[in-house]
């Protein structure tokens, strides 16, 4: 890395990591006192040697990276230790800057005359051909490397140059990997089996996937012996595959995502976890800039596959910190899958299909339906599926069908939603005996479209549901695109219900209430809807 990078909050949390862990990892930081035009001066209080000293345990050697016997040396020295000792090193490398930044940003604009200078006197190359020389190395015979390195130099940008255009056709290829999982298996309701709330079938799902795979691990803050999650989404999973396996970071977002994807290049399947989902944004970073793109970016060679899980979700007085719904943020991010069920069938069989799925997929799981503690939420209770139970993504599902006669006649309407969605609006439906079709996503991208366009044409009446605060959201995007698939077939223009457009959920639970949706709410809605 460059030295001006060394300033970025994510590198201490590397830093961190590697000496809490004493990691075998070298850190090579390149200095020449300059970002683009900002100098050293103005831009750091320490180099990133005499940052590196605030980690207790972090291994470090200063060298003149334009000497090229000693850089060959220090890294020698430096490659044996680890390997041998098995700790985190930095090597803090001086280099000179020579050239331009780009063709757009020329060292003129912003570089002295002296300051060129001063670093073109550095130039490592004139440097260790002085070496070579006074070595009573053959004058010619460095004048022929020079001449070969510079002949390979210019063949390669010459072939760079002819090689053929991409092909736009191939523009939208290697997004994701393909999913094995493209059709639900295995039994959902084994006989055997009995009610389970929703946050232990994600337990069970992912205990299964340890006890078949010795290359799944799961970390994230307070998962680990002490307290099993906040939520008990971990527990006695550590005590049973031992602390290697499952176990606790710091409050490092950025790192927990960020991780996964070293961990997904030597094959473990990382299963992280994001305490709260308004805990998520340090990590975004990551997700964005490294986990979504990089399938893309290689051709489908280097997918990351990782599940990342992020309790959302109000109820009962969560606050400003612990209550938030992220899901536009995330599906406004191309190259990632995001999940989110409303019962403990439909998280088991997801988890497991996330698992088998190569790309990196974010499971949005609603605190308040995980132990059905919230009145109208009991049905997110259910059998507990089979081990062999796999639900793929892009899978909707109705949960509630209309009466027949009453779509016949345009009497009914359909509600699409998710989470805790499902649940006002079957406690709405109540009001309205036969009219009311209900929609689950499960997923929210990939998304089941076909079902959802059937569904709204049916009966010609729609109304999105959701959580999250209403203007410029997932959900009004999708009532858009509803609008626009099924614009012959609408009796009137699609409704969306959200919360209210606040910065924040509110602390006092009758506020928190009042800026929510609930099955109030939605059935004055649907009143108007059907008044059409």
């Amino acid at each position: 890395m460059g030295d001006a990078s060394v300033t970025e909050g994510e590198v201490s949390e590397a830093f961190q990591v590697a000496v809490l862990k004493q990691l075998p990892i070298i850190y090579l930081v390149q200095d020449n006192h300059w970002g683009i035009s900002v100098s050293a001066e103005e831009s750091r209080a320490m180099d990133a040697y005499e940052f590196a000293e605030g980690f207790k345990g972090m291994n470090r050697i200063r060298v003149d990276g334009t000497d090229f016997i000693k850089s060959y040396e220090v890294v020698q020295q430096v490659i044996d230790d680890v390997r041998k000792n098995r700790r985190p090193w930095l090597m803090h490398a001086q280099v000179s800057l020579l050239n331009h930044h780009t063709s757009g940003v020329r060292k003129e604009f912003y570089r002295s005359q002296e300051d060129l200078a001063k670093h073109y006197e550095n130039d490592p190359l004139p440097k260790l051909k002085n070496v070579l020389l006074q070595n009573h190395i053959d004058e010619n015979a460095i004048r022929d490397i020079e001449s070969a390195v510079e002949k390979e130099i210019k063949d390669a940008f010459a072939r760079a140059v002819n090689a053929a255009e991409p092909d736009p056709k191939k523009v939208a290829d290697h997004i994701f990997l393909p999913t094995p999982i493209t059709e639900e298996k295995g039994e959902r309701q084994p006989k055997d089996k009995g009610r389970v709330i929703m946050v232990d079938a994600a337990l069970f799902a992912i205990r299964e996937l340890m006890e078949e795979h010795p290359n799944v691990i799961l970390y994230g803050q307070d998962v680990g012996k002490r307290l099993g999650g906040v939520f008990r989404e971990a527990a006695t999973l550590a005590e049973q595959f031992g602390d290697h396996r499952v176990f606790n970071t710091a409050i490092q977002e950025a790192y927990i995502i960020g991780s996964t994807v070293g961990m997904s290049a030597v094959g473990i399947k990382s299963i992280v976890e994001i305490q709260f989902a308004d805990y998520i944004h340090p990590g975004i970073n990551q997700l964005v800039s490294e986990i979504s793109k990089s399938c893309y970016l290689t051709d489908g060679k280097f997918p990351v596959g990782t599940i990342i899980r992020v309790p959302v979700g109000a109820y009962g007085g969560g606050g400003p910190y612990h209550s938030g719904c992220v899901e536009t943020m995330l599906l406004s991010i191309k190259g990632i899958k995001v999940a989110y069920p409303s019962n403990a069938a439909d998280i088991k069989g997801l988890m497991k299909a996330a698992f088998h799925d190569p790309n990196p997929v974010v499971m949005l799981e609603h605190k308040g339906l995980y132990w059905s503690k919230v009145p109208g939420t009991e049905e997110a209770k259910a059998i507990e599926p089979a081990r062999d139970y796999i639900l793929p993504f892009g899978k909707a599902k109705v949960i509630l069908n209309a009466d027949k006669n009453r779509t016949a006649n345009g009497e009914s309407c359909c509600i699409v939603t998710y989470g805790m969605g499902v649940y006002w609006a079957k406690a709405a439906a109540k009001n309205f005996p036969g009219q009311i079709e209900i929609v689950d996503l499960r997923t929210l991208f990939p998304l089941d479209e076909e079902l959802i366009f059937d569904t709204v044409k049916k009966h010609g009446k729609c109304l999105v549901l959701t959580e999250e605060q209403q203007t410029n959201s997932f959900a009004e995007a999708l009532a858009g695109r509803i609008s626009n698939h099924c614009f012959k077939w609408l009796d009137s223009a699609v409704e969306v219900l959200g919360a209210l457009d606040l910065p924040a959920v509110p602390l006092n639970i009758g506020l928190e209430q009042a800026m929510l949706p609930n099955a109030e709410k939605l059935v004055e809605r649907l009143k108007k809807l059907f008044s059409f």
